[in-house]
């Protein structure tokens, strides 16, 4: 009969090799002003299902999707800069 820990010890044995590298670390924090954009127009969309959309409703919508998509262009504009060779884009 096996019992519970020695499965647990099987499965908790590569922990420490889970964490997230510095490397990945990075890569989230660039990507964070993208990723609270995205949220901030999860939520105006969720606060528009209780109701009919009307006109303030698509104007916040239309604002946080705006905002999303100027945070994907930074990102992109950004790492294309720092992945140029020589600083040309």
């Amino acid at each position: 009969m096996d019992h519970i820990v020695t499965v647990q010890d099987a499965v908790t044995a590569f922990a420490d090799f889970m964490e997230p590298t510095d490397a990945e670390l990075d890569a989230i924090e660039q990507e964070m002003p993208v990723i609270l954009a995205e949220v901030d127009l999860l939520d105006v969309q969720i606060k528009a299902l209780d109701r009919p959309v009307n006109e303030v409703d698509a104007r916040r919508i239309r604002r946080a999707r705006n905002r999303a998509l100027a945070a994907w262009r930074d990102l992109a504009n950004r790492t294309a800069g720092a992945s140029a060779p020589g600083g040309a884009a």
